[in-house]
């Protein structure tokens, strides 16, 4: 496919052996880059945040907001990608290199706790940031108040809304993955991740990563006496608002959302790409010498 990108079939064994280098990763690599990855989507976030919060609390103008916030996201992902951090639900395409018994089981699911913990961490430390930074009062804490509002709309999903729209998610995301790993230049990368991220973003599907960006800082903004005086003029009332907690978001967003984007990434991307290149090949391979023709497992 010229000198752009791999061919597919090259792509399939180059997130072959990243899936292997990436499960033999020591515990403070992991763990390191892993904060770091889950900072950057935390700062995506936030940005998309801060330039769309106006506009997502207009209803007319939501679909504008909406495909402006999917543009600033992307960038997460493109830093991630090009920096080589550890982001959890890009790490579900290691899968493959499990399906292909490159990869144990236990290396695989090792990885990913240590990466998704990680990832959790560098997102929370982006949350005390911006809430010690007093960002939340900006539009006359218009953005605080948006921000839990996102928060209650995440933690009010049912369980299958929560999963289905986190398979969708990550389908998207390890699409864009599996994309930047095909490319060979830095700007084919960054440009074969945005669409894909766009889209989920537009859609507002469901990634836990950046969840954990979102539904704790609506926990912390909801603390603000400035944010709620807002939150109350937009007819969300104080009760409303107590039922963003920690137990709700694990319970409700959190876990389902995590497993969704597992079964999104895992089967839809990795195991499908693995049975159209691995599974298809031949057991027994002929070959001839002179006459004679030989049998070769």
């Amino acid at each position: 496919m010229g000198t752009m990108m791999l061919s597919p079939k090259e792509t399939v064994e180059a997130v072959i052996d990243i899936g292997v280098k990436k499960g033999r990763h020591t515990l403070h690599y992991s763990l390191s880059m892993g904060v770091l990855a889950g900072a950057m989507i935390a700062l995506a976030a936030v940005g998309s945040n801060v330039g769309t919060f106006n506009l997502l609390g207009d209803t007319s103008l939501l679909g504008v907001g909406k495909a402006l916030q999917g543009v600033m996201f992307a960038g997460g992902l493109a830093m991630v990608v090009t920096t080589g951090a550890e982001l959890f639900t890009g790490n579900v395409l290691l899968t493959l290199a499990c399906l292909e018994r490159r990869l144990s089981f236990r290396q695989l699911i090792t990885n990913w706790w240590k990466v998704w913990l990680a990832n959790f961490i560098g997102a929370l430390l982006v949350v005390i940031a911006v809430y010690g930074s007093g960002q939340f009062h900006f539009g006359q804490s218009m953005l605080g108040a948006m921000t839990v509002k996102a928060a209650l709309g995440k933690i009010n999903l049912s369980f299958v809304e929560a999963f289905i729209l986190g398979v969708l998610c990550n389908w998207l995301v390890c699409l864009a993955v599996w994309i930047s790993f095909s490319a060979k230049s830095i700007t084919g990368k960054v440009v074969g991740i945005f669409f894909p991220i766009w889209l989920f973003v537009v859609s507002g599907y469901e990634h836990c990563i950046a969840n954990m960006y979102y539904v704790p800082a609506g926990i912390m903004a909801s603390q603000d006496s400035s944010v709620m005086q807002v939150l109350v003029s937009m007819g969300i009332s104080e009760q409303a608002v107590s039922s963003l907690t920690w137990k709700a978001f694990i319970v409700n967003n959190l876990l389902p959302v995590t497993l969704g984007n597992i079964l999104g990434g895992a089967v839809l991307v990795a195991g499908i790409f693995w049975y159209a290149h691995c599974c298809s090949r031949v057991p027994l391979r002929l070959t001839a010498k002179s006459n004679n023709i030989s049998i070769q497992r």
